[in-house]
């Protein structure tokens, strides 16, 4: 599992930014489309292309309260390698709880991801049932629970996403 956050948080240092997020509203010099809610990025070298989205909400509580809390960047990608299948990933901005699961609820319909540490993964060949979804989805929600024990509930638009993953895949092949 190759990670490309950290040349997606490359460019955003290069452009002088100081959060991922805000790299989205800059012209970064390998986003290649942007559709809708989500965004393409590619690269060459390792060749990698891959949709990237930000939450539209979050909800942070902790036994059942909200409450105030630090988290990093929060993204949701598809990515495409040649000769791959996609690869679906979220980062939540804090460790997840060890050995967690995250759930995904797109449009009543719900999987799981894998937690590892800061990132999760669907689990072995379960990316394009997911995939599928969410290209007929309108929104995909993501519970996680930290380390600490904080719950989160992060809704990501689909609007866009068809199309962001249709060019991040055709660009890759």
């Amino acid at each position: 599992m190759t990670l490309h956050f950290g040349r997606v948080l490359g460019a955003a240092l290069v452009a002088g930014v100081a959060s991922i997020s805000a790299v989205f509203a800059q012209d970064s010099g390998n986003r290649v489309a942007v559709t809708s809610d989500w965004n393409v990025f590619a690269e060459e070298n390792p060749k990698e292309c891959w949709g990237v989205t930000v939450p539209k909400e979050t909800v942070n509580t902790r036994d059942g309260q909200p409450v105030s809390v630090r988290r990093g960047d929060i993204l949701l990608f598809v990515t495409y390698r040649p000769g791959s299948p996609a690869e679906i990933s979220f980062t939540g901005g804090y460790p997840f709880a060890e050995g967690s699961k995250i759930g995904v609820d797109v449009d009543g319909k719900t999987f799981e991801l894998i937690a590892d540490g800061e990132w999760a993964w669907a689990a072995p060949g379960t990316d394009d049932t997911i995939l599928t979804a969410m290209k007929s989805g309108s929104q995909a929600v993501l519970t996680a629970r930290s380390g600490k024990g904080t719950q989160t509930k992060d809704t990501f638009s689909l609007r866009g996403f068809t199309a962001a993953v249709t060019e991040a895949e055709t660009r890759c092949k």
